[in-house]
């Protein structure tokens, strides 16, 4: 183990090291700069499996062996802290044996659209998930001495024109919906790094964005390294400036000058360069304790990317024929049964160690069943009826139907979105037709973000979304069928009835404005479940949604405070009750609905949430933890997160549809809020604060009642009093000037004189 004494080491350093180590040497390395105190470090893809590449100069070569867990979508439809903190660690055993010191995940940016062409590699629509699922990932991943890479900071929703698109986000939807997943992982994960994304954020480029480093490295304390996605770097000198540390890849000799250059000639303090390496020696000093090579136990890896799998496979819809019965005769239709669809393209693709073959697994499952076998599809995308009119014929021979669809290789990848939620034209097809002849049909979808199925869902006995399941899938989907595992995962995003019911379909970046490189999120805080609630949209499975072969009953709400300080808390408890004959995994979601707020909030919002293993009868107690957080929102105007006096209903649910239990609770605010009130503030806003009401509502007041005595009729009377919703929104300065008579001083004075008064 080598010993990196930092400030010393820096002491030393060239103008001419100091920007090198600023810049890696290829596209997996730090640079060498021949100190034998300073090795270099590797870099490795790892949202979900390593790709450690043979050569570590190649940017795109094949991969050395390693497992592929299943993807993000998977991986939080799990909703199990504990499973992705060992899922972690085994990420972390695998970048030991092969010599890898930082890992490129997990990822955490929000699921905006069903389009987005990363969403496989992200955990979920809601921040509060995606925020705990990269907790226990990172820290199983660092508990063994390897760094964890949160990303990509931030707003990186979709991939259309990446490089240079600019995400155009109000500041509250920003810090309310695309920053805390980050927030929460680094505070509570500690990562060894994060990873600056692409895109701009409202016109600057993430890897140069002053006001997003502040924020991050200034309010939430972050010590650790900031690295550039590959390519991401437009200036180095000003990215450097504004708290970047390491632009990959390299060598990039042009930016490697322009800091000396800078430095040498004033323009960038060399303090600040010194900042950025020494960020950079420190985590070359953590990675140094941990002693790199050896092996992992590929079969232990194996065995655990199915049991993940098998956690995060989500039940849509069951009319009673799963789990599987004996059936002599069982049809199995879909390429995917065969070639299995199992993660997706772009860099986080794995070279896995093996693959279990859903057919094969089925196989072994029911040794003295008959499968029948049909492809049903090609990947081409072209159009075969008689390959339909071959699957329909076996399937009606049989006694079920066991259809799998998948997308077509590389619809879903990273570099480009996707131009629709709809499967192949053929698949569709192929559906209904087995659906027409077998009522026993079960459909297993691998996939990585939703996809529409209003066209066939009504004529299915069974629909199982096995997402992109990772290598041990096949293994996962057979013991689901056939009961060995009880399903258990749940939605971590709203599965919409159609493209146009999304939240950001009119503001979607497409080929269709090529012409511009903005895309505005007018969505604002309403993505997701958010959006539903608000517009009462109709979806055809909402988020935390998931069946099971056993049932649950909620009972016995109560929380430790009914009235609380914000900064107290409270604590959720419910008994939990498993109603049916098997054991199963029930996963308890708590959402909070603030009754009354100053600024507009979602209808609910998953605020905490926990996974729970009960045995036929048995009942056990959940308790889950509400902080100052689950109350607050993000006022721009104070710039900070703010309580109000008021009512909650906490809303104990199976999904954000199915809420079992509620309670309401009253917060007492602890927060101090000096009031912005100004010429321009509205009478509305200017009543609402207590000391400035006492001298102004007997005013308004009389100015309304003038307003009716000079009506006179009684129609006239009532458009005046319909006249005063126009008065209470007008600039209270406005309405001065209006009824200057029946102001006590000067309209100027009086103004003077309240503004006075709320900031004594």
């Amino acid at each position: 183990m080598i010993m990196i004494d930092v400030q010393s080491i820096l002491k030393q350093l060239t103008i001419e090291e100091k920007a090198a180590l600023c810049i890696g040497s290829g596209p997996w390395t730090t640079f060498n700069i021949g100190r034998p105190e300073v090795p270099a470090i590797t870099l490795a893809d790892g949202p979900h499996g390593l790709r450690r590449s043979r050569d570590i100069d190649a940017s795109f070569c094949q991969s050395l062996p390693a497992t592929c867990f299943p993807t993000a979508s998977c991986l939080a439809s799990t909703w199990d802290r504990n499973l992705l903190y060992t899922m972690g660690k085994a990420l972390a055993e695998e970048a030991i044996a092969q010599d890898v010191d930082l890992l490129l995940g997990p990822g955490v940016n929000m699921k905006r659209s069903p389009l987005g062409g990363r969403n496989f590699e992200y955990f979920s629509e809601d921040p509060y998930l995606a925020g705990e699922m990269a907790i226990g990932m990172a820290n199983g991943i660092q508990e063994k001495g390897v760094g964890a890479t949160i990303k990509h900071f931030a707003a990186n929703s979709q991939e259309f024109k990446r490089y240079l698109l600019n995400s155009e986000i109000d500041e509250r939807t920003l810090r309310e919906i695309y920053l805390p997943a980050f927030e929460m992982a680094i505070k509570k994960a500690k990562p060894w790094a994060v990873m600056s994304a692409y895109n701009k954020v409202n016109g600057v480029a993430c890897a140069e964005n002053t006001e997003l480093l502040s924020i991050l490295r200034d309010e939430w304390g972050f010590d650790g390294l900031v690295m550039s996605d590959w390519a991401a770097v437009h200036n180095l000198v000003k990215a450097i400036g504004a708290g970047l540390d390491l632009e990959m890849h390299g060598p990039q000799l042009v930016d490697m000058h322009a800091l000396v250059d800078a430095v040498r000639s004033g323009a960038l303090d060399e303090k600040v360069l010194d900042r950025s390496v020494s960020r950079i020696l420190s985590t070359i000093h953590k990675a140094s304790k941990t002693p790199k090579g050896g092996s992992f136990d590929i079969e232990s890896h194996h065995d655990l990317a199915g049991r993940i799998a098998g956690e995060g496979m989500v039940l849509l819809k069951n009319n009673g024929v799963l789990p599987l019965k004996d059936h002599g005769r069982i049809a199995v239709i879909g390429l995917s049964a065969i070639h299995p669809y199992f993660q997706g393209g772009g860099a986080s693709r794995v070279n896995p160690t093996k693959v279990a073959i859903p057919l094969d697994e089925l196989r072994r499952q029911a040794p003295g069943t008959r499968f029948m076998y049909a492809d049903g599809y090609t990947n081409d995308g072209e159009f075969r009826q008689d390959m339909i009119d071959e699957a329909t014929g076996i399937a009606q021979s049989a006694e079920a139907a066991i259809l799998f669809i998948a997308l077509p290789p590389l619809t879903e990848s990273e570099g480009y979105d996707r131009a629709d939620i709809d499967l192949p034209r053929q698949q569709v097809a192929l559906i209904r037709s087995v659906t027409a002849v077998q009522p026993n049909t079960v459909i297993v979808l691998n996939n990585g973000a939703p996809v529409a199925m209003g066209e066939w869902i009504g004529d299915t006995a069974a629909v199982l979304e096995a997402w992109m399941m990772g290598q041990a899938g096949g293994k996962a989907i057979a013991d689901i069928l056939y009961g060995h595992v009880n399903p258990s995962g749940k939605l971590a995003e709203t599965f919409p009835l159609k493209l146009s019911d999304t939240p950001a379909y009119l503001n979607w970046p497409s080929k269709a404005n090529i012409d511009t490189s903005t895309v505005r999120y007018g969505e604002g805080l309403f993505i997701g479940y958010r959006y539903y609630d608000a517009t009462d949209t109709p979806v055809l499975f909402p988020f935390g949604h998931g069946l099971s072969y056993t049932t649950f009953s909620y009972s016995n709400p109560r929380t430790t405070a009914s009235r609380f300080k914000d900064a107290d808390g409270t604590t959720v408890t419910v008994d939990v009750t498993n109603t049916g004959k098997v054991a199963g995994k029930e996963i308890v979601q708590v959402y909070v609905h603030d009754q009354k707020s100053s600024l507009i909030r979602p209808p609910k919002e998953l605020k905490g949430f926990v996974k729970v293993e009960l045995h036929p009868g048995e009942t056990k107690t959940v308790s889950i933890p509400l902080d100052y957080r689950s109350f607050a929102y993000y006022h721009p105007s104070y710039k900070r997160w703010v309580t109000e006096d008021g009512d909650f209903d906490i809303l104990i649910g199976a999904s954000s549809a199915d809420i079992r239990q509620h309670i309401t609770v009253h917060l007492q605010s602890g927060s101090k809020l000096r009031n912005h009130l100004n010429h321009n503030s509205t009478v509305r806003e200017w009543l609402e604060d207590s000391r400035a009401r006492v001298i102004l509502e007997p005013i308004i007041l009389g100015i309304i009642g003038r307003m009716c005595t000079m009506a006179g009729s009684a129609d006239s009377k009532n458009g005046a009093m319909n006249m005063t919703g126009d008065i209470m929104d007008a600039p209270l300065f406005v309405v001065f000037n209006y009824f200057e008579r029946s102001i006590p001083m000067l309209p100027e004075k009086m103004m003077h004189y309240l503004i006075g008064k709320v900031n004594e």
